[in-house]
């Protein structure tokens, strides 16, 4: 076994959320597939042009920016396998998207509506999602990433990480975002456990220096922990110190300029913890 590994990034477009794909000379595990259908089927085809086989889908976490891609995935890959690191996050998953289809927002992706007898068109979000009962994911070479998901709820409830000692890479999931506002619709507590989390990962990770690969946005340094630390830091004390979500949204817009995703990450974090 070589150990031979390559990484590509698929940069998307909505939520400026990324995929990863990791590949050897005879397989291919892809880090999550994006948040529509034509993004994914992009994803596909970017996949597709490598020539050999899919073996898994690693969704990171239950936000729907991570994985409504998958029904385009089942289709164009059947045989690969989409895979959690725990049942907590399957559930994650599918309880999100009965929520989504209850407001109507599974309306543009009508294939990801959960499967009933109502519905039997729908995605089966319970039959099509597996339990890995693993702490590592193997290329067909020998390559292993490394998963954790032993963390207290932050950006979201249960969420994995994942180290590669072949790439030296880090890939923070949504514990950490580059250039690109941040989901901070979440409680107080977790917060707290999210900037304590980054802490943690500064000491370390420290002594590897890896490359770190957020959930959205591109590859930094390990000095990007603590500049997500705080931009946390710096919309608490814009929640905190405004009167309206208009207030709120032009300060943060003001402290950074160039982060993207604004109208809606930004937006809908303000409109979560501030009265108009």
């Amino acid at each position: 076994m070589t150990n031979n590994i390559r990484l590509e990034v698929y940069h998307a477009i909505e939520a400026s959320v990324n995929a990863y794909i990791f590949s050897d000379n005879q397989s291919i595990i892809l880090v999550d597939c994006l948040r529509n259908s034509q993004e994914a089927k992009n994803l596909a085809a970017v996949i597709k042009k490598h020539n050999k086989p899919l073996t898994h889908i690693l969704i990171t976490h239950g936000h729907p920016d991570h994985y409504l891609g998958m029904n385009v995935m089942k289709q164009e890959f059947p045989k690969a396998r989409i895979v959690v690191t725990k049942q907590e996050i399957k559930d994650d998953i599918t309880s999100f998207s009965s929520w989504m289809e209850s407001v109507g927002w599974l309306d543009k992706e009508p294939t990801m509506k959960p499967k009933t007898p109502e519905n039997e068109d729908g995605f089966d979000y319970d039959t099509y999602i597996e339990l890995l009962n693993a702490k590592t994911l193997n290329l067909a070479e020998g390559a292993s990433l490394q998963l954790n998901s032993d963390y207290p709820p932050s950006e979201c409830e249960h969420l994995t990480t994942i180290y590669s000692k072949e790439l030296n890479a880090f890939f923070t999931s949504d514990f950490c975002y580059n250039g690109v506002h941040m989901w901070l619709a979440v409680e107080k507590k977790n917060i707290a456990s999210w900037k304590s989390q980054l802490d943690r990962f500064q000491e370390d990770v420290a002594a590897q220096n890896p490359t770190v690969y957020p959930g959205h946005g591109k590859p930094a340094d390990i000095n990007l922990f603590q500049q997500v630390k705080k931009y946390i830091e710096d919309f608490e004390e814009t929640i905190a110190a405004s009167t309206t979500r208009a207030d709120a949204m032009q300060t943060m817009q003001r402290l950074y300029p160039k982060h993207q995703q604004a109208d809606f990450l930004l937006y809908n974090s303000v409109n979560a913890l501030l009265a108009g």
